[in-house]
Order: C-alpha cells, then sequence, then structure tokens
C-alpha cells in the first residue's frame, strides 16, 4: 500500500501548486477511515516541498516517486522513494527518509541519539539506521529487490531539511561511522550533495518504468531473510526489528551492560572487605 505513486514531474507540480498534502490526505482518509494529524499534514507540506527542490534543481523528472509506502506486515511507512536507471541503465530505487529535527543529542545506544519529538526528548534511531533498517526489510520481503536476473538495486539516505550541518555534531559520533557509509544523511547544507547522489544513482531517468515494476512485485521473502531469521534464533535480532523496536532492544543491552558492569565493581568492593584500604 502507498499513499502516492507518480511521475516525478508531477509530484514537483503537486507540491509548487501546494495539492500534495492533500492528495495524501484524502488517499490516508480513503485506506484508513479516518483523518491523518495535524502534525503529520505540517510534516508532509515541508519535508515534501524540501524534496520538490531537490528533483527540480537535480533536474530528475524523468522519474517515479512513491510516497508514504507501507512496508509488507508492518505498520511503517517509507516517506519517499524514488525510482530511475542507473550506471548501465540497470533499474534503481533510492528511499529517502526524510526529517524535520534541527538538533539532536547523545544517547547510550548503538544505534540511536535523542532529539526533541512528540513534545519531549527521546532516544531515537539514527536517520542511517532507521532508513538502513528500512532498505533491509524492503529487499529482504519484495521480490522486485530481490528476485529474476536483474533486480532492482535499493539503496537509501536521509535528509534533515532543517539541520545545519556540523562535523562534530552527534550525528557523526565514531559509533555510526559504519551506518553512515552505507546509508548516508544530508543536511539542509549538504542539498547540492544530495542532488549528487541521486543523479550519480538514478541519472538515466525511465523512472515510470521502474515504479511500474516496484508496484507489481509482491511479498515474497528471500533467502536472505531466511538466513536473518537464523540469526535472532542466535540471539541478535537487529536485523529484522523497525524503529522503536530497535530503540527497545538496544536500550536492553545497554541496561544489561551497565548492570554486569556494577555488579563487578560490587564483588571487587566485597573482596576488599574491612581494613584492606578499599574504598
Amino acid at each position: 500500500m502507498r499513499l502516492y505513486a507518480g511521475s516525478s514531474g508531477q509530484f514537483v507540480e503537486d507540491t509548487v501548486l501546494n495539492q500534495i498534502a492533500g492528495k495524501l490526505k484524502n488517499a490516508f482518509f480513503s485506506h484508513y477511515r479516518y483523518n491523518p494529524s495535524h502534525a503529520e499534514i505540517n510534516s508532509w507540506q515541508n519535508s515534501l516541498r524540501a524534496m520538490s527542490g531537490i528533483l527540480q534543481y537535480g533536474d530528475l523528472l524523468d522519474h517515479g516517486v512513491m510516497l508514504e509506502y507501507q512496508l509488507p506486515l508492518t505498520s511503517r511507512r517509507l516517506d519517499f522513494m524514488v525510482t530511475g536507471r542507473g550506471k548501465g541503465y540497470a533499474d534503481q530505487a533510492v528511499i529517502v527518509e526524510l526529517k524535520q529535527w534541527e538538533k539532536c543529542g547523545a544517547a547510550d545506544g548503538e544505534n540511536e541519539v535523542s532529539t526533541f519529538v512528540g513534545g519531549t526528548n527521546r532516544e531515537v534511531l539514527h536517520p542511517s539506521a532507521q532508513v538502513g533498517h528500512y532498505r533491509m526489510y524492503l529487499s529482504d520481503t519484495h521480490t522486485a529487490f530481490h528476485e529474476g536476473d536483474h533486480p532492482v538495486l535499493l539503496e537509501a539516505c536521509a535528509y534533515l531539511h532543517n539541520y545545519p550541518h556540523d562535523p562534530a555534531d552527534v550525528l557523526y559520533e565514531r559509533k555510526f561511522e559504519r551506518l553512515l557509509a552505507t546509508d548516508p544523511i544530508f543536511t539542509m547544507d549538504e542539498a547540492p550533495q544530495l542532488m549528487t547522489y541521486l543523479q550519480e544513482r538514478l541519472g538515466g531517468g525511465q523512472g515510470m518504468e521502474v515504479l511500474r515494476r516496484v508496484e507489481k512485485s509482491r511479498y515474497r521473502p528471500s533467502k536472505k531473510l531466511m538466513d536473518h531469521v537464523g540469526q535472532i534464533i542466535n540471539g541478535d535480532s537487529r536485523y529484522v526489528l523497525l524503529d522503536e523496536q530497535v530503540v527497545a532492544y538496544d536500550k536492553v543491552r545497554v541496561i544489561a551492560r551497565k548492570g554486569v558492569h556494577d555488579r563487578r565493581k560490587t564483588v571487587i568492593v566485597i573482596k576488599g572487605g574491612p581494613g584492606t584500604g578499599s574504598p
């Protein structure tokens, strides 16, 4: 299920004419039978306007666009997907996670940062971690991305269109280097870099043909997903968890590590005993 699909040219027109949020709202109500929140509508208006500018000024107007695409067997939806042809005219798609964040802080989890969302500061997934899990999940479950001799190549990134770039920001901490290498982020100052990123992967255009291929694909688990399920059995479930599930998983791991550390300290104190000079 998706709330919007069409050409990138039509998407830009709908955004410039202030129709895109209305179309998404109507499609949302048609599917769910209730209206989206005012905050979600505002998010569509602001983030999609920023993304429209990227496509327009990047001359990415012969492409396919899909908005609010629901991942199979989950309630999670992709913000934005753009399709086209890459080098050698291979079919390609790029997921773009859109964030309205303006700043964030550190968090203990290996995949998390903290930011102000939902009226309070929360620990949330780093944008690269979030969109990377979406990419992996979709690649593992949709036939367009894993079946046939030439599956659609899928990549992902995040666009933080209100976020000033600062190389010393917590978003670029060392623990996130691996995530950033595979699923990069682009801040408000890096719109030209995002354009280049998309042009390098989708510069061949003809994106509507690729979009139709994605829309016709069906849910069918790949062998790789079965491998990931095997990793769950062996105790590593990060591969198929999404969003808040990953945050909860990482929080438990942090608490467990701290508990073990504190218990070791307690044991040392007890072994020191009275009269040994130990604190």
